[in-house]
């Protein structure tokens, strides 16, 4: 479904500060793969995220969805089947528009823009009916800006975004890392129903190793910008904390070396 050939990334090339964030990665996913991605700081796994989305391009390497070649395709191109949560609750939404409006951009991703904007009294209908599975009392708020929303409800309108035109691919990048452990568990289980629900394929970068353990079918475990752990069915059932740790030393030679990662 995904297929990653030996891409990499250099920033800063030439200078004092190179680095090598991504190093010729290879992976494929297959469809309804729901792959964690761990590893720690600097480890290259929001880098990865980024070149799928086309934050940036790549140095080399290629990308393929559904046998599409989308390795130099814009950020913008490629938002017509890639959905996306990001880390910052602000960062998925504009705040200055209504609820409704944010909604209305995200169900005509990838359609061709014309002079009409006006949200129909059926989109409305939609947008009430997906907003009520969120059970946060916000399909009675649909001309409420969502600057005005908290940073659980805004993140939950996010996901709900991004995936209302069921994505050929999810990416969430940490997106439950800036919320109270309260919320951040109300929405990692609103994207687990979203995921099974819509039979997603998903990407999850998380600090939190039990996060990482807990959901999806597979996991890799990423240092210095290469893949140095890939464990899927009972293998990955069968994992703990302590085993990824350990996974991490024989495969880096080093001990994991982020607290926060530890800590949650």
């Amino acid at each position: 479904m995904l297929i990653i050939q030996n891409i990499r990334k250099t920033f800063n090339t030439g200078t004092v500060n190179e680095k090598i964030a991504l190093n010729d990665i290879s992976l494929t996913l297959k469809d309804g793969d729901f792959i964690t991605v761990i590893g720690g700081n600097g480890a290259g796994k929001s880098t990865l995220l980024n070149a799928i989305a086309g934050t940036f391009l790549t140095d080399r390497g290629t990308m393929e969805i559904d046998g599409i070649d989308f390795t130099r395709l814009s950020e913008a191109k490629r938002a017509a089947f890639l959905g996306r949560v990001f880390q910052d609750p602000m960062m998925g939404t504009a705040s200055d528009l209504w609820i409704q409006e944010n909604m209305a951009l995200a169900n005509r991703r990838g359609q061709r823009r014309g002079l009409r904007w006006s949200i129909t009294g059926k989109e409305k209908e939609l947008y009430q009916q997906l907003l009520s599975e969120l059970d946060l009392g916000l399909e009675n708020r649909l001309t409420t800006k969502v600057g005005l929303l908290s940073g659980g409800q805004r993140q939950a309108l996010t996901l709900l975004m991004a995936v209302m035109k069921k994505p050929k691919l999810l990416l969430l990048d940490e997106h439950t890392a800036a919320l109270d452990p309260k919320t951040a568990a109300k929405v990692m289980a609103m994207s687990n129903h979203f995921i099974r629900e819509g039979l997603l394929t998903v990407l999850m970068v998380t600090h939190n190793m039990k996060d990482a353990i807990a959901n999806g079918n597979r996991l890799i475990m990423m240092n210095n910008g290469q893949v140095i752990l890939d464990v899927n069915g009972a293998e990955k059932q069968r994992l703990t904390v302590d085993d990824l740790l350990a996974a991490f030393s024989r495969a880096s030679g080093t001990e994991f070396a982020n607290d926060r990662a530890l800590l949650v």
